[in-house]
């Protein structure tokens, strides 16, 4: 697989599809008994699939910053003053 190959593949996986990769990758790494060869190319995999995480999570942090943002605006300035009261 070339890196474009795996960049591709990557980039098409989901959050939990990548954090699950990617917690089997640790688990093996942790566990030892690799080759250093291997071991390379799954600290790789694992740095690639870290990346598509916080890509992720970045997207979902703009999201929720975006949300709010919109619904203060709609609330107007005077929003925070009223709040608790009932």
């Amino acid at each position: 697989m070339t890196s474009s190959n795996t960049s591709e593949t990557s980039e098409a996986l989901g959050y939990e599809q990548a954090r699950d990769e990617l917690i089997e990758v640790v688990r093996r790494l942790e566990a030892g008994g690799t080759s250093l060869e291997e071991s390379l190319a799954l600290w790789e995999r694992g740095e690639e699939l870290a990346k598509v995480c916080r890509h992720w999570l970045d997207g979902a942090r703009r999201r929720l910053d975006a949300a709010l943002a919109e619904e203060e605006a709609e609330e107007g300035p005077d929003a925070g003053s009223g709040a608790g009261a009932k």
